[in-house]
């Protein structure tokens, strides 16, 4: 299924970032999760760097208390730039922070219910036009020579119109962990009819292998259904099922991303990221897979 109505342009993201980090306390206590670095840049840098890329202007931070950092960080450090300048350093390192006035803004999560909830928060920002999320513990490295996550998202976007999910390819063994679509007709080069939505089925049960990895691209009529939704699995008002509920009422598309997904969510995978962001950066690749080598005898 293909829309054919005239199709809004994605010039607003939402970014969930709510959650209190509790898998990497105490690190997390004071900080959060989501301004830890991969390297030198913290995890929603990377996820805002993404959506600007993809020609998306206003961000949407749906917040919650001592989340006050994530803002401070896209703000100006006057302190900071006086003294750099002073002292004539370049302050092109600050750049990737600035945010023009009024395209950031910041709404509240009071009560933890789940991802579905956090985007329904955002709901009169986000008001009648299609927006994408982003899930900034995903971290979405591009392969080389192509474009990021969302970028690829928006392409198809163009192209079919509706709701969009991008996703990824894993072993058959590791589909019980996530979210998985039930694939429908190819109607392009990496693009998927989705006929159906699973949440962390068993193996045998699992419709296909690909999975849901934290990029979404949906149309304002998901806050309707979202509005009188129950809650769902772990007692929270899912997004999934929100979803699961638009398949058949409107065009609905998988994305397989032409990269790699870090979950930077999980010890190992913040790990696994911030080496593979390493060895891909030429000021440090070859110190780092010395140190490597030596750390591993």
């Amino acid at each position: 299924m293909t829309s054919t109505l005239p199709r809004k342009p994605i010039k607003k993201a939402v970014f969930p970032v709510a959650g209190l980090g509790t898998r990497f306390l105490p690190a997390t206590k004071a900080i959060p999760k989501e301004m830890l670095p991969i390297i030198d840049r913290p995890l929603i840098q990377y996820a805002v760097d993404e959506a600007r890329e993809a020609g998306i202007e206003q961000l949407i931070f749906v917040t919650g208390r001592g989340k006050t950092a994530i803002v401070e960080h896209f703000d100006m450090a006057f302190e900071l730039e006086t003294t750099m300048a002073g002292r004539d350093k370049s302050l092109a390192v600050l750049e990737p922070t600035r945010i023009q006035p009024g395209n950031l803004v910041t709404v509240r999560q009071q009560v933890p219910l789940g991802l579905g909830h956090a985007i329904w928060c955002a709901r009169a920002i986000v008001g009648d036009e299609p927006f994408a999320i982003f899930l900034p513990d995903e971290l979405m490295i591009a392969n080389k020579g192509s474009t990021g996550c969302m970028k690829q998202m928006v392409e198809a976007y163009n192209e079919h119109g509706g709701n969009l999910i991008s996703v990824l390819e894993v072993p058959e063994e590791e589909v019980s962990s996530y979210g998985v679509i039930a694939p429908g007709a190819k109607v392009g080069n990496q693009v998927t009819e989705v006929t159906g939505l699973v949440e962390k089925p068993k193996r045998e049960d699992a419709p296909s292998n690909l999975i849901i990895s934290g990029r979404y691209i949906l149309q304002p009529e998901v806050m309707r259904v979202l509005e009188g939704q129950e809650k769902g699995a772990g007692g929270e008002i899912q997004l999934t099922d929100a979803m699961a509920q638009m398949i058949g009422q409107q065009p609905f598309h998988a994305v397989t991303f032409a990269g790699r997904r870090f979950d930077c969510g999980s010890k190992t995978g913040f790990v696994e990221a911030t080496l593979a962001s390493a060895l891909e950066r030429e000021d440090m690749a070859d110190e780092v897979r010395a140190t490597m080598r030596r750390l591993l005898g």
